[in-house]
């Protein structure tokens, strides 16, 4: 287990391949959601960056009011 950049009293799992950062859940955001990251498809922290923004409702919304 590595510790957060943020926090350094707690210990982490989730790290961010392109930064090369550990974060813990308190600190857990996608550093460059718009910029293009090799690591994206297989990232928990992305993924769950967008559970928290509600992201995934908003890309729906989208897509049903092009489509219709």
């Amino acid at each position: 287990m590595a510790r957060c950049v943020n926090h350094p009293e707690k210990e982490t799992s989730y790290a961010c391949l392109k930064h090369n950062l550990y974060m813990c859940e308190d600190c857990l955001v996608c550093r460059d959601p718009e910029i293009y990251c090799k690591y994206r498809s297989a990232c928990p922290i992305h993924f769950l960056t967008k559970r928290k923004g509600n992201l995934d409702e908003d890309e729906k919304t989208k897509t049903k009011a092009a489509s219709g």
